[in-house]
């Protein structure tokens, strides 16, 4: 049985995939939280440079500008999905939630979660006069439950990886090529650039790119004093030109947007 189930209003959006062989997903933001419920079934999940088997019970919350993707397997899964604004819940839980990690999971809770998610889909067929409030009501529900119930699920990962991932975060102003890290790391530059594609979903010369854009986007919000192109230079672009496409390319808006405050709406589908 396939079902998917679409709300859109006032910056939020649902999603429910029933019982189908999901397809993987290309690494993308949102300008959105997001929360990704596995009912039933399991997959791979890459968040910036981590990544996680999420399986059935397991709650992922994404915060806008993270980088993410799933890959699946074969068999079927149901998954639950949901998207909101920053302005639709409340400031206080979006602050308790910076403390938590991004993957929940806690039995204990399952029944109360199943609950809440079952409410907020019934509230999508009633869509009346005080359905916003609801949906408001019973996310905030999810988020609480999630704040107050949190065990900490800890990412997979390969010792080379996160040598290199970690030298490239903490270089990636510099010049950094594969063959000085393999080098460093003591392996093969095919071996560096295979692993690093298999483990973080993205080739080396994208994961550069990926960090040194984060980074971008970071100074251009809180260095408003500083042009684009010092910005470019900061984080390791050599043209601006380039640095403004490849900006624009992930988070849907030019670094000018960007630093002087201006937002997109939430994408009815994933900035890729």
């Amino acid at each position: 049985m396939n079902h998917n189930v679409i709300y859109t209003e006032n910056n939020f959006y649902y999603h429910r995939t029933e019982n189908k062989i999901c397809s993987n997903s290309a690494r993308h933001l949102h300008s959105s939280y997001e929360i990704y419920y596995m009912k039933e079934g399991k997959c791979h999940y890459f968040i910036n440079d981590r990544s996680f088997d999420v399986v059935a019970g397991d709650i992922v919350l994404i915060p806008p500008g993270v980088h993410h993707g799933t890959n699946y397997g074969t068999k079927p899964c149901t998954r639950l999905l949901i998207n909101f604004s920053s302005s639709f819940v409340s400031p206080e839980i979006l602050n308790a939630l910076k403390d938590n990690g991004n993957i929940y999971r806690n039995n204990e809770t399952i029944s109360a979660i199943n609950e809440l998610f079952y409410l907020i889909e019934q509230e999508y067929i009633k869509n009346d006069i005080l359905s916003t409030a609801a949906l408001k009501s019973y996310t905030e529900g999810i988020l609480m439950i999630m704040i107050r119930n949190t065990k900490n699920v800890e990412p997979e990962g390969n010792s080379i990886i996160k040598s290199a991932v970690k030298y490239i975060q903490e270089n990636y102003a510099g010049t950094i090529r594969l063959s000085d890290v393999a080098k460093m790391l003591s392996v093969s530059e095919e071996h560096l650039s295979r692993t690093f594609k298999k483990e973080i979903s993205f080739g080396f010369s994208e994961y550069i790119t990926l960090i040194r854009l984060q980074k971008a986007e970071h100074m251009l919000k809180n260095e408003p004093s500083r042009s684009v192109t010092e910005v470019a230079y900061a984080c390791g672009f050599n043209d601006s030109n380039y640095f403004s496409y490849k900006f624009k390319k992930a988070y849907g808006i030019t670094p000018s947007e960007a630093r002087d405050g201006q937002k997109n709406e939430i994408p009815s589908s994933p900035i890729t």
